[in-house]
């Protein structure tokens, strides 16, 4: 074989490789894309680059791998729905205390699923995995629940974090949410309703 043909096949190697790793690469952009949605844009724009945001995607698959995570009992199931409820109703009177419980039951309920406990940011990390699309509602929640602790939030923001973080706890607990959080009295027209599946606890 002449040293030409060499050149040619060793040039035809390249190319075929360089395509594989190109397919390989867009295959796995495509199935983080697809996992984490919106939290995929997010991660990468608060990176250094799309390698990087896309090492930190894959970074949080290989943590998640690691936890040992659990289904509720059906008591413990029932028992933070019920809470749910209670927390609503509670939201009448006394709004600032409903959602600092809110925040507080979203916390015990994630550690009780088996995520690392006391690490609100690497919590979300975690469970950007699973939930993605109600990540965004939970870090919006939160933050007003911590505006809140200082006495800076709104009524209005207070009735948006516990929407919010009924939509996580309605996902956490395989749900559908029931209800939205009572509106302020005096408010002319109703929160929204969403339909429950039949013969489920509700949230």
């Amino acid at each position: 074989m002449s040293s030409t043909q060499l050149v040619v096949m060793a040039i035809v190697l390249i190319i075929l490789v360089a395509c594989a790793l190109g397919a390989w690469t867009v295959l796995r952009r495509r199935s983080l894309r697809h996992q984490f949605g919106s939290e995929y844009d997010r991660v990468i724009k608060e990176s250094d680059g799309r390698l990087a945001g896309e090492h930190e995607l894959r970074d949080r698959q290989r943590r998640h791998s690691a936890l040992h995570l659990r289904e509720l009992s059906p008591q413990s199931r029932a028992q933070y729905a019920a809470k749910w409820w209670e927390l609503q109703a509670q939201f009448i009177d006394s709004p600032q205390d409903a959602v600092n419980e809110a925040d507080d039951l979203v916390t015990r309920l994630i550690e009780e699923l088996g995520y690392s406990p006391g690490n609100y940011a690497e919590q979300v990390a975690q469970l950007s995995v699973d939930h993605a699309d109600t990540l965004k509602s939970y870090r919006e929640a939160h933050e007003i629940s911590l505006s809140n602790r200082r006495g800076e939030a709104t009524t209005e923001q207070l009735r948006l974090a516990v929407v919010h973080f009924r939509a996580l706890v309605a996902k956490l607990l395989g749900e559908e949410p029931a209800a939205s959080p009572p509106d302020e009295p005096h408010q002319d027209s109703p929160p929204e309703t969403l339909q429950p599946r039949t013969g489920q606890v509700h949230v």
